[in-house]
């Protein structure tokens, strides 16, 4: 759907607009369930979380503002902020569901704590970047978006665009050197 067309179905679902809400629900939900199963890795807590996502969208969306971000930016952004702080919670209390975990080859606790480790650091690492390269980045991979679409996307030159992913890759990769190290 075009960004026009959820920016409408945004304002609608602002006054309480329920059909608008499940259009722009059913436009945008398996993209945002993406980026949350990506970042998150279990599909469990990516349903979870995406749901507190929709709630925050329904009661935010008066909030968002069309000349700061795109649409599906604007509800990626929450999405990602939401995963991340998913991410940063305290330890979940040992349950019968965990022992069946275990028991059933998928990664234990040792491997949830070193991918909860790492998702911090990129978190951090992303915190030090630019603006727009951290825009750029986070497009590219959470959305999947190619260089080109960024460039149409952010109304940007396509060089210009490339260098904002070259150099912020490139940032990215010393900051998570330096955050591996220590």
């Amino acid at each position: 759907m075009a960004a026009q067309g959820l920016e409408d179905l945004l304002a609608r679902s602002a006054q309480g607009d329920r059909a608008a809400f499940q259009r722009l629900y059913q436009a945008s939900a398996a993209k945002l369930h993406g980026v949350a199963l990506r970042i998150l890795r279990r599909g469990d807590w990516a349903e979870e979380v995406l749901q507190e996502c929709y709630v925050s969208i329904w009661t935010r969306a008066g909030d968002y503002r069309a000349g700061l971000s795109a649409p599906m930016t604007w509800m990626t952004s929450i999405v990602r902020n939401r995963c991340l702080d998913w991410l940063r919670r305290p330890a979940p209390e040992v349950t019968v569901e965990t022992f069946e975990e275990l028991e059933s080859g998928s990664p234990g606790p040792l491997a949830e704590l070193e991918r909860a480790k790492d998702a911090q650091a990129l978190a951090r690492c992303l915190g030090g970047l630019d603006a727009r390269q951290r825009q750029a980045i986070a497009l590219a991979f959470y959305d999947g978006l190619s260089h080109a679409e960024l460039a149409s996307h952010l109304r940007q030159p396509l060089g210009t665009v490339k260098t904002w992913v070259r150099r912020g890759l490139l940032r990215l990769k010393s900051c998570l050197e330096l955050q591996s190290q220590s």
